[in-house]
Formats: C-alpha cells, structure tokens, sequence
C-alpha cells in the first residue's frame, strides 16, 4: 500500500538529548509539527511537553545542578535565535537574552550551574564576540568576555572544569580555524597556529583541565583526535580513526570517560575511553547500537550513562541510553502508522566520474518489479556537507511511490577527507557539477532506472547543484525541484547575511572577481534549462535571500513551466509541518505531471 505525502510527513523525530542532574532527559520531538522541549524520567514512558510555541526549538541544554534547562529559538526561520531559561516541569520560562536582532550561538552551562556562555553579533551584524551571562540575569546584563574578529564566526565551546576558562572557536572558513583559551580573570591566550589552515571539527576540555580533547586535520588529510596543550599550543595524536574522520569527542569530566565517533562512510562508529592517570585511553565496552548516524551525545550525572540520538536508513530518529555496553531506546517517535518493515534500505553504491574520480552515493530502488523506475537526484547542500545514512521520509515517500532515489556525495562533500572537500573550491565548482551528470549516466547504464526520467532535487547549495545541472547538463533532466538555492552568486554574496559574506567567499569566490562568479551562476544560463522546474523559498531565509528564488523564476519561466512558492514564515528551509505539507504536496503533484 502506497501512502499520501501527508502520512510520511506526519512521522516524527526524537533527539538533542540532553541528560539533567537527576537522571532525567530533556529532547526534542516535533510531535506538535515543529520541534518542541520534552523530558522522561525512563525508557519508554509518557513523555511530558515543556515547550509549546509555534516556532521551532533549536537545542535544550540542562543546567548540570539544577532542575532547569536552557533553550534556542528564533522568529520565523531568521537564525537570530534568542536563549531562554526553563523550569524542567515547563511552569516558568524567561527570555535571557532579549536582544532579537541579534544571533545567539549556545556556549553552555558553567558547571557550578551559576552562568552560561555564549557568543553574539550584538554590537555588529558582521562580528560575533563571547559573552558569560548569570542565570537570572537577562538582556543587557551579560558580560563581553572575548572580542571576535570583523567578518570571522565565534562559537563558544564549553568551560574548563573549575570554571576559570572558556574555548573559543574561531572560524575562518569551512577549513580554516583558530581556538583561544580564555581566562575570565584576563587574558585571551590563541592555541592555534594562525599561518596553518587547520580544521578543529569537535573540541572538548580534558577532566583535569591540562590538555583539550580535539578532532583535527592538523597531522594528516583526515580528522584525528588529538590532545591540545592550552599553555603551549602542542598538539599530540591519540587516536588517528584509521581511513575515516574521527569527527566527535565528548567528555565526562568526574568519570574521565571519552566518547569517541568516527565517520565511516557516512555511518557513525562509537568508540568510549577511559583516561588512566597518565591520560592514556583505555578501550571500555563498544555500545550495542542499530547502523546508522549517532548525534547528540550527553553524559548522564555519574558519567556511566550517555543518551544519544540514532537514526538509520530504515528507522526515525530516536533517543537512546548507552549502559555498560547496552543500549535501550527510550522514545517512541512514531512513524505516522506506516510499517517499519516497508521502509526500504539504501545501497552504499560508487562510480567514476569524468576525470576518474571515485564518487560514493546511496542508491534506494522501490521494491516492486515493474521497472524501470523514474529516479530523483537528490544532491545535498553545504557544499562541505555529507548524505548519510540516516532516516528521510522523503526518501521512502518517493521509493513507495515507484522512484528510485540516487543521494550522491560529489566532490565537496566532507566525511572524505580534507582532499576531496576541497576539490569543488571556487574555480573548480563546476567539477562537482559534472559529477551529478557522471551519476545520471551510471544510473542510465543500469537495469531497473528510466534515465529519461531523472529528477534533479536539492536545497540550499543543494537547490544551486540543481540550477546548475539543468542549465550544464540540459538533455539529462525530465524536471528540476530547487529549494532554497543560489541562482545568482553575485547577488547572493551581496546579500546574504553580514556574518557569512567573508565565509562563503572563501568558498565560493570573491567579489572582487564577479566574472568568474558570473560566468558558475546559474541565472546567466537560464536560456539553456528545458526541464519545468519547481522553486521553493522562505521569505525570511537569512543565508540564501528569497531574491535568489524569485531571479530564477522570472527568468525560467520565460520559456519552461515554472511553479514557485515561497512562504512567509520560514527561512532557509521548510522547517513547519503544515507549510511541508502544502510545499511538498505541490512537487508531488508537479512530479507526477511531468514524470
């Protein structure tokens, strides 16, 4: 039985897990069709609702003394979220910050439970700078900690065990970072060498405050967790995570346990660690879990427990508890009255592409026989993102109803190494375009896809792979769906948001050189698209401006069918169940017209 849009939208996600003084979880769950704030006390219990607003939470942190939590939002996909202090039973709720023209990045919990960190752009859109703030404090009475620098991210990134320091986390671009130990009794010390373009992924204070716990592409092409000396700025490799991306380190400070992920090929492998005196790690028992992607770490109080958010392939996403080698689901997140066993699971699949390049995708073929099947591309976004193999409803939507869905993870993708993410860079863009059109005819060549039905469907820089791909590679594409994509890179620079510009040129290209800009975007092609082609924006997307959506559709429309829509409480992504429902209703229905 083949289920309407509506029914697979309707499945639901569990996660952000975060463990509070008592034993008790407080996550997210978008039951009410954004996520809100929830908490269980055990596995498998009602869960009680603490958050009840019509904007989506983005985080909830627990206070590591009290029954009380920090959490994220913002006002209509804007980003500019604001830090709100909650009671665990969901009674009392107080805005801490009150600045909602400003962007409010979470630094956490000191661990006396007294104050919170955190960075902003309050005295600049283009500056974040780092903040310490008590927890009845509120709006102005934070206190300026680190100054950022123009045009650079800040992120704050945890408290040195007394209490005495901060990590800051500067980010210069995708590949390029900087961390600083702060003193909150004076002194900013940088740790980084800031003539290397290094990446520092994950970052963690060690128990007794000595070395930091990072994962780091500092000694090699791939990311390896290593120890950071504050004072010297020495980095030591303690584990290098074989062929794959160490990418997570989380630490437990009383219990001297490390929990350790790895990226491999796209599935999440945990490791945990037990530090002996001299700091050497000590394998403890690997943790029972389903194949799949692991986010969200978070000890327990008595650092035996982590909960964790696990989505598979073939499952929704749900919080775990890890014990002694054990592991026990503990929400229930329903999956809408659609049967578990009818979700289908992708193939882990490669191909070469033009210049022989070896490119992994995720293949997932509908289940009957009556091929071949018409596919859907569906290209992620970032770029220095990955498709992993985690739960999409979409994907099982479009799989039921006799598509095949083809996820790859052209040039650019992270999870791969430093190599390959930095092969789409600026005048190698359009290299990772022609890997989309090596896929397509790799798919052609095989039985069972109709390659004279391809979908191309993306978001985000997703939804300019999509633009480009039907303007480089017209006689490829029976359609184009493009969500929240780059039409126009000139305009998109000039416009996205002032904290990103200096970032994203570090990807893309500069505006001092607009031709090369001009001659990748795809608005300068439009005349070659031949595909009908779908657009979808939020009108208050911050990183990619609607503008970019409306350029491409005026232009498409001029001589392909072309739909758009956009909607006015959302940003960069559909992020509201009702406003999914009628967006995605709409491609179907555009689909099975020109599918």
């Amino acid at each position: 039985m083949a289920y309407d849009i509506e029914r697979y939208l309707a499945i639901r996600r569990a996660g952000g897990p975060s463990f509070g003084p008592h034993g008790q979880i407080a996550f997210l769950m978008d039951t009410t069709g954004v996520p809100q704030v929830w908490r269980l006390t055990g596995a498998q219990e009602w869960p009680h609702q603490l958050t009840f607003h019509t904007e989506p939470v983005a985080f909830a942190s627990f206070s590591p003394v009290r029954d009380e939590l920090v959490f994220g939002m913002d006002d209509g996909g804007n980003e500019r979220w604001q830090l709100f202090r909650l009671s665990d039973d969901g009674s009392e709720e107080l805005n801490l910050t009150r600045h909602p023209d400003a962007i409010h990045h979470w630094g956490g919990w000191s661990h006396d439970g007294e104050r919170i960190a955190f960075a902003a752009n309050r005295r600049s859109d283009d500056r974040f700078d780092g903040y310490v703030q008590h927890r009845d404090e509120v709006g102005t009475d934070a206190d300026l900690v680190i100054d950022g620098s123009d045009k650079d991210l800040l992120f704050i990134d945890g408290w040195s065990p007394d209490d005495e320091r901060l990590l800051a986390h500067e980010v210069h671009s995708n590949r390029d970072h900087d961390l600083y130990s702060l003193d909150l009794s004076g002194g900013v010390t940088r740790l980084t060498d800031p003539d290397r373009s290094v990446r520092y992924q994950s970052v963690a204070w060690g128990p007794d405050g000595e070395v930091v716990y990072v994962t780091t592409d500092h000694a090699g092409d791939t990311l390896e967790l290593a120890t950071l000396d504050p004072e010297t700025g020495s980095t030591t490799v303690v584990y290098d995570g074989g062929d794959w991306n160490v990418s997570g380190v989380r630490v437990d400070h009383d219990s001297r346990t490390l929990a350790v992920t790895r990226n491999v090929d796209g599935y999440t492998d945990l490791s945990l660690f037990e530090l002996d005196s001299d700091r050497t790690l000590q394998p403890l028992a690997t943790p029972d879990l389903p194949e799949g992607v692991c986010s969200g770490l978070s000890f327990g109080p008595d650092g035996e427990r982590i909960a964790a958010a696990v989505s598979t392939p073939t499952a929704n996403a749900n919080v775990f508890v890890l014990e002694n080698g054990a592991s026990d689901r503990w929400t229930d997140a329903s999956t809408a009255g659609i049967p578990g066993e009818t979700f289908r699971m992708p193939d882990l699949v490669r191909f070469d592409s033009f210049d022989g390049l070896e490119i992994p995708a995720f293949l997932t073929l509908p289940e009957a026989d009556d091929g071949p099947f018409p596919v859907v591309v569906d290209i992620h976004g970032g770029p220095e993102a990955q498709r992993r193999p985690s739960f999409r409803a979409l994907r099982q939507y479009f799989v039921d109803n006799g598509y095949a869905v083809f996820e790859p993870n052209v040039r650019g993708s992270s999870g791969y190494g430093r190599t390959y993410m930095n092969l789409d860079d600026v005048e190698q863009r359009m290299d990772a375009v022609a890997d989309v059109e090596a896929g397509v005819e790799w798919l052609t060549d095989r039985d069972g896809i109709d390659g004279s039905r391809a979908v191309a469907f993306g978001g985000s820089y997703g939804g300019f792979m999509v633009l480009a791909s039907l303007t480089e590679f017209p006689e490829l594409w029976a359609a184009g769906v493009d969500i929240v994509g780059i039409a126009n890179f000139v305009t998109f620079l000039e416009n996205t948001g002032p904290w990103r510009q200096s970032h994203r040129e570090a990807e893309y290209g500069s505006l001092q050189k607009k031709a090369f800009l001009e001659e990748v975007s795809p608005i300068n092609s439009i005349d070659r698209i031949e595909a009908p082609l779908f657009v979808l924006h939020g009108e208050n997307d911050p990183r990619v401006p609607v503008d970019e959506a409306e350029q491409i559709a005026r232009e498409a429309s001029e001589h392909v069918p072309t739909e758009t829509l956009v909607f006015e409480d959302e940003g960069h992504g559909i992020s509201k169940l009702e406003n999914r429902i009628t967006a995605y209703r709409r491609v179907v229905e555009f689909l099975d017209d020109h599918v």
